[in-house]
């Protein structure tokens, strides 16, 4: 056992990392936004040194319903706010982090992330996206297809995101806009 700052033996318990496998997961949401085309909104992220694209995602806070996360999330990340609701994933999806990174992200509480995920459709004029809010994220934005998502995605999220476009894939089509 060692010692505390003060020089004490540590308390059983305390200050002990835990098993990474034994690490819960964070519950979050993500977005698949499709505009009229068909195509899905990605972005860089302004964290990662090399080619990071994803979704906007991001974590539930304390009482929050999932879907309004969703909602609070599209705006945090991108300054949207003309969508329409499409689809609800229909299980929470989850993916592990790399271990050395799980220890360093959410100071290392969790192994990974628990997700609700939702379709919505953009209905604004592209105008309104603005991936410069008051904490940016990302560096850079367009719209793909969507079966090239898992592509563009770390290696840790891909299988995830092919859980996504074999769910929201019928989704990813043109329509009309009024």
């Amino acid at each position: 056992m060692g010692k505390d700052k003060k020089g004490g033996k540590k308390k059983p318990g305390k200050h002990t990392e835990r098993p990474f496998e034994e690490l819960p997961y964070r519950r979050g949401v993500g977005i698949a936004l499709f505009n009229a085309a068909g195509k899905v909104f990605v972005a860089q992220r302004l964290d990662s040194p090399g080619p990071a694209w994803q979704m906007p995602q991001g974590g539930i806070d304390k009482g929050e319903m999932p879907l309004d996360a969703a909602w609070r999330e599209l705006h945090e990340e991108t300054g949207i706010t003309s969508a329409e609701l499409l689809a609800e994933s229909k299980a929470w999806l989850r993916y592990d982090l790399p271990e050395a990174l799980a220890r360093k992200l959410w100071k290392g509480k969790y192994r990974g992330q628990e997700q609700k995920w939702y379709a919505f459709r953009f209905t604004g004029p592209e105008s309104e996206i603005d991936i410069d809010g008051e904490h940016p994220e990302f560096s850079a934005w367009k719209w793909v297809d969507f079966r090239q998502v898992p592509e563009l995605i770390v290696p840790f999220k891909r299988s995830l995101y092919q859980e996504l476009v074999l769910e929201f894939g019928p989704l990813a089509h043109p329509v009309k806009v009024p």
